[in-house]
């Protein structure tokens, strides 16, 4: 059976190196990079994903607003710049016009919003999903090779 683009596959093949952070694993993938190693055979593997919720303040009226103003006025310069490239006769008010509608727009719904959530969630918060440990893979005919260059030793 073959296996599409979109085919999610855990990859197999040896370990050749384990690491605590990812930063630390891509330091391995670099060094094995620089050795002429080829590297479509590697594979960084996370381990043990943990779902992190790190906040970042206390959430209030001001902020929903502001944030909805930021995040509307950005929304507003998009349409307005995509305005002036379809008509470039129009003015460029026409882009600070959608910037403003956009952020006042953003403002209220972002107002409305946590006025229904207030006593739900009154914080902001950044989600991630990280691992507890990384595993270095190498197709198993290249793994002694492998380990020779990240233990210091030559890449042949």
């Amino acid at each position: 059976m073959s296996r599409g683009p979109l085919d999610i596959v855990i990859p197999r093949g040896e370990t050749v190196a384990s690491f605590e952070t990812y930063g630390e694993a891509q330091k391995a993938v670099d060094l094995l990079a620089q050795a002429d190693f080829p590297v479509k055979q590697v594979s960084i593997v996370g381990d043990g994903l943990k779902s992190v919720e790190r906040v970042t303040g206390k959430l209030s009226y001001g902020r929903a607003a502001g944030a909805g103003a930021l995040s509307g006025a950005w929304l507003g310069l998009f349409f307005g710049l995509l305005l002036v490239i379809i008509n470039p006769a129009s003015d460029l008010v026409f882009v600070g016009a959608a910037i403003l509608i956009g952020a006042a727009f953003g403002m209220m719904f972002t107002i409305v919003s946590y006025s229904l959530n207030r006593r739900r969630r009154d914080f902001t918060s950044v989600m991630q999903v990280i691992a507890t440990s990384y595993t270095v893979l190498v197709a198993p005919d290249l793994a002694n090779r492998a380990r020779n260059v990240l233990n210091g030793g030559t890449s042949e």
